[in-house]
């Protein structure tokens, strides 16, 4: 069976003017063509090669001799040649780009900017690519708690967090109260794995341990006091969604910050303010 997205080691079965016709074997009715340039000099029939299928611009499979940056089910990046009327068209290493529908995309976007993505056949039998990744991430990743990792946040979620791929292959989140900073879809990020569930799939965290996140947390805030006349207008008894919403902290994380910058003699705390002093 001819298999579209995949490699496949395959028979010449007859030659042509214009490339040879492969199958699985000889006397096959399954046949596919492989253009005649891509047809390596010394090869007859009975030879094998070894193929990637898809289909050409008239919808007809097409066998080439290259390799794609991503076969069927796999994630990659993959950069954006053009950008047209029903999507967006992908530089995937072959003649044909490869389309990455709007309805397949979980933002806008553009020309010349590296996107995540996933290949998979759509409904009418051709290849296209997705940036709904999750399904296709592995789960297998060689990491452990504590270890450093890099990865593309493909996904936001107000319940969830951010899901990332990691080393764009492995699936990971980074939940509400580990988020830090304004993190975006398409974003590169380094973080901590803080947890690897059952399942394989990674937590993580862009803060570091608390002792050690204690210094840049109070830095954060004494540039926020700075920029708003030396005051923050809340106390860490405020409302810990106010907190995060302001400070990019959960209310913990805050006290923490505050009572070393209190020790250090750096504020004074109000009624319903904080001061620098």
């Amino acid at each position: 069976m001819l298999r579209i997205g995949e490699k496949q080691e395959l028979i010449i079965i007859k030659k042509v003017d214009f490339g040879v016709y492969l199958a699985e074997k000889e006397g096959s009715d399954d046949k596919v063509l492989l253009p005649k340039k891509q047809v390596p000099e010394d090869a007859g029939i009975g030879d094998k090669l070894t193929v990637f299928l898809y289909k050409d611009s008239d919808d007809r499979l097409i066998a080439t001799t290259r390799t794609p940056k991503l076969m069927l089910g796999q994630v990659n990046m993959l950069k954006v040649n053009d950008v047209g009327k029903i999507g967006a068209f992908m530089d995937w290493g072959l003649e044909k780009d490869v389309l990455l529908p709007f309805r397949e995309q979980t933002r806008k976007v553009k020309k010349d900017e590296n996107v995540l993505c996933a290949l998979y056949v759509d409904k009418s039998g051709r290849l296209a690519v997705t940036m709904n990744v999750y399904e296709f991430l592995r789960t297998d990743s060689p990491y452990h708690k504590e270890d450093r990792v890099r990865g593309t946040v493909y996904e936001t979620s107000s319940n969830f967090g951010l899901f990332v791929a990691v080393d764009d292959i492995f699936s990971a989140l980074i939940p509400k109260k580990e988020l830090y900073g304004d993190i975006k879809i398409g974003d590169e990020i380094t973080a901590r794995v803080i947890d690897v569930r059952e399942d394989g799939k990674l937590t993580l965290s862009v803060r570091e341990k608390a002792y050690l996140q204690i210094d840049s947390d109070a830095q954060i805030i004494l540039e926020k006091m700075e920029k708003n006349g030396k005051v923050l207008p809340f106390t860490d008894k405020a409302d810990p969604q106010l907190i995060r919403d302001e400070m990019s902290m959960s209310k913990n994380e805050f006290k923490r910050a505050i009572g070393h910058l209190l020790k250090e003699g750096k504020i004074e705390i109000g009624e319903n303010e904080i001061r620098m002093i």
